[in-house]
């Protein structure tokens, strides 16, 4: 089992945030990397900084035979695609892909000059993850601190729980 986070909060020359979104799991489907589930679109303020756009994000569930570094090659592929831009951290862009569990394992990698770190490092903290995952997969467990989706949820803060929203497809 492989999880994905996709999110945008950028419109690009191919739509909107959602429309961005679709497009990136389209292209997956090219490399070998099938589409299992998706979650409901969620969308939140941007992080750190949320005077900046809001975030549509969804968790999917794929599976896929490539290894972790040539998924993140395919990864980094599509956001660039979809126009991502990588000048400064945290800044909007309108496609974002992070490898959120590959098959329950911990690691670290390097493609080009990126670092991977899988589960994602700040997994635990995000509701944008946390929450459309428990929606796809709500018995899934942490695959480092072995805590439940729910314990992990249980965590978050009130305005965390409060600052997400479920939308709709236009």
């Amino acid at each position: 089992m492989v999880l994905l986070g996709i999110g945008s909060n950028l419109k690009s020359n191919f739509g909107d945030r959602i429309k961005n979104i679709d497009i990136a799991i389209s292209y997956l489907e090219h490399y070998e990397i099938k589409l299992i589930k998706k979650s409901s679109y969620y969308e939140t303020p941007s992080y750190p900084d949320p005077s900046k756009p809001k975030f549509i994000n969804v968790v999917i569930e794929v599976s896929t035979y490539l290894p972790p570094e040539d998924l993140a090659s395919v990864l980094i592929y599509v956001e660039e695609k979809l126009e991502r831009k990588r000048n400064e951290k945290n800044e909007p862009r309108t496609c974002d892909i992070d490898i959120i569990d590959y098959e329950g394992k911990n690691m670290n990698f390097k493609y080009k000059n990126l670092d991977f770190t899988v589960p994602h490092e700040k997994l635990d903290f995000r509701n944008f993850v946390l929450i459309p995952l428990q929606e796809i997969l709500p018995n899934w467990i942490h695959p480092k601190s072995k805590e439940k989706i729910s314990t992990l949820l249980k965590k978050l803060s009130l305005e965390d729980r409060k600052s997400i929203l479920k939308v709709k497809k236009n």
